[in-house]
């Protein structure tokens, strides 16, 4: 498929044509300009759900259309309708559609807008002309706006030939979307002045939009920039952006814009909501700040804002960004922010501040300790493999997120898991390693362990997954029946055979996480521990399972603080929640 004609059938194609033919007759006529211009919209919605890769969707019975997500994807088969009747989505249809938003648009506004196809980083507007300045700025090389929009666009132009608004307004040599300034990371591209468009000319270009809006932008003004990207990676770029443009970032409210059913949301990390970072203009007699005083101010503002949202029911990833806005207002107030030395801070070393300050609080709140090392007053004798667990389910909780690994049922004795999925939950490897590596934990050294890294994305192993690492070979029902014929001399020699034996592995090298932090248990782990208690009780093993609890019990309140931790944190309806929850009822009061 080299040409956007050969996205289409003989059939589709031949109909198309015949169609645009009639709306360009109209587009000639003074007095159905109007009319031919609305049609060229609804032909745009018929072509979107009738071509040669447009899938036919069983749940509904009708036609899905091409556009799922913001890319063209392969299809080895597809489904095609008569576009001419009154099908789904035919001509008939689309019309109708573009008559309903027509007709809410006349009832629903009271003061027309003016529309002005401009760069954004050359505004027509006047210096301090707008009260309000908002944008949903591009994310990288996520997606080639321009290049899907030719899609549409040639139909359109085939529709409404010259139409002003259909021309490349800053090369009126290019026949399609304008590409020469855009906006994005793709590098098989090159700017106006000849530079390829690789990462530094996406920030640079992201740099000078936000300038221009802050230019545009009154004093008293609020500006509004949407994110929805999943690695802090590509929140660094935007903040950074936007200090540099002049702003100050006063807020950041997570907002529920994305369906949980779109494409890309399934089987994904991706977020529910996307952030909108409020930002206010930043005086040009801005001050130098102290950089002691920004540290000692960040923790409470985190606190304080992280409280708000969860109790209005934001959880996981989505609270671990909104934090943002609070947490850069205390650095973006001012001009630059330096060490007592004269040193500039620059905003990535602020924000590993802000991810460890972020972690620590959500440990406080989960694990009750403002610290969350081993020995602290809080937490007791919780090793890194807890502190990591503890995490990974805050970030990833959710209000209605179900546990991916199923009804997975360990055969007494056996171990092995009976047709299910045992995927466990997952998180983007950047934003796992965002808040690990300021807490001292070492990632690689508990990879095999407790999660998994496979392709950029961290899992967190389900508990039937260690049932071998945990019981050794001998397996489960072996160990449970020690205990319960001995209960002393079981736990003492039966129990965790394998981890008693030796200590962890060395991590492997290339990406181990701030090594000086990292914990190197000899034996097993209050997660461990735990884990195993939740095993018993997953093959029936009561006897056991009340030995194991009553000897953690008397060894100190550790084992029964982050059971109940992790009870709360695991996703409702999980195999991992019924778990925890029926172990913690079978535990002696």
């Amino acid at each position: 498929m080299l040409q956007w004609g050969d996205l289409f059938t003989s059939r589709q194609n031949l109909a198309y044509v015949l169609l645009t033919d009639r709306i360009r007759e109209l587009w000639q006529q003074p007095e159905t300009k109007p009319i031919a211009q609305l049609l060229a919209l609804a032909m745009g919605k018929v072509a979107d759900f009738n071509c040669s890769l447009s899938q036919w969707r069983p749940s509904n019975e009708d036609i899905g259309h091409l556009f799922a997500r913001q890319a063209i994807p392969i299809s080895w088969d597809f489904v095609e309708t008569d576009v001419t009747q009154g099908s789904y989505v035919g001509i008939e249809r689309a019309v109708s559609h573009v008559c309903q938003v027509v007709s809410s648009i006349a009832r629903g506004v009271a003061l027309p807008g003016t529309v002005h196809l401009a760069d954004a980083a050359a505004s027509p507007l006047a210096d301090a002309s707008a009260d309000v300045w908002f944008t949903d700025p591009p994310y990288y090389d996520a997606i080639p706006y321009s290049d899907l929009a030719d899609f549409f666009l040639v139909w359109l132009k085939r529709s409404l030939p010259g139409h002003p608004l259909l021309q490349d307004p800053f090369d009126p040599t290019n026949p399609l979307s304008p590409k020469e300034q855009e906006a994005v990371q793709d590098e098989t591209k090159v700017s106006r002045d000849g530079r390829v468009k690789d990462r530094a000319f996406f920030e640079e270009a992201m740099s000078e939009a936000f300038a221009e809006g802050r230019r545009v932008l009154r004093e008293d003004g609020i500006a509004s920039v949407v994110f929805a990207h999943k690695t802090t990676e590509g929140w660094e770029a935007l903040l950074s952006g936007l200090i540099r443009g002049g702003w100050t970032v006063t807020g950041s409210w997570p907002i529920a814009t994305e369906s949980t059913t779109r494409l890309r949301a399934r089987e994904s990390a991706a977020l529910a909501t996307s952030v909108h970072l409020v930002c206010r203009p930043r005086p040009d007699d801005a001050p130098i700040g102290d950089w002691a005083s920004v540290l000692r101010e960040l923790p409470g503002r985190v606190a304080d804002w992280m409280q708000r949202l969860q109790d209005e029911g934001i959880r996981g990833a989505d609270l671990v960004f909104a934090c943002i806005g609070p947490a850069l207002e205390v650095f973006s107030r001012y001009s630059s922010v330096e060490t007592a030395e004269g040193v500039k801070v620059e905003l990535d070393s602020y924000l590993k501040r802000v991810w460890e300050v972020v972690g620590r609080t959500a440990l406080a709140q989960v694990l009750g300790s403002s610290d969350g090392r081993t020995g602290d007053s809080g937490v007791g004798g919780l090793e890194a493999d807890a502190r990591l667990t503890a995490l990974f389910l805050w970030t990833h909780q959710s209000s209605d997120a179900p546990e991916a690994d199923g009804k997975a049922k360990v055969e007494e004795g056996k171990e092995q898991n009976r047709g299910a999925a045992t995927r466990g939950l997952t998180l983007p490897f950047d934003v796992v390693r965002r808040f690990a590596q300021p807490m001292g934990i070492d990632l690689d050294l508990w990879t095999g362990h407790v999660v998994s890294q496979a392709k950029g994305v961290v899992r967190l192993l389900p508990v039937v997954e260690r049932a071998k690492e945990l019981f050794g070979n001998t397996g489960m029902g072996t160990v449970a029946d020690a205990v319960e014929i001995d209960p002393v001399a079981g736990l003492q020699h039966s129990l965790f055979p394998e981890l008693d034996a030796q200590p962890l592995p060395a991590p492997r090298r290339g990406r181990s996480l701030v090594r000086e932090h990292s914990e190197l248990p000899t034996g097993a782990t209050v997660l461990d521990r735990v884990h195993a208690a939740m095993l018993f009780q997953l093959g029936g093993h009561a006897t056991a399972l009340r030995t194991l609890i009553k000897a953690e019990q008397e060894r100190g309140p550790d084992f029964m603080r982050l059971a109940n931790a992790l009870s709360a944190l695991y996703p409702r309806g999980g195999q991992e929640k019924r778990l925890l929850d029926a172990m913690l009822l079978a535990a002696p009061k």
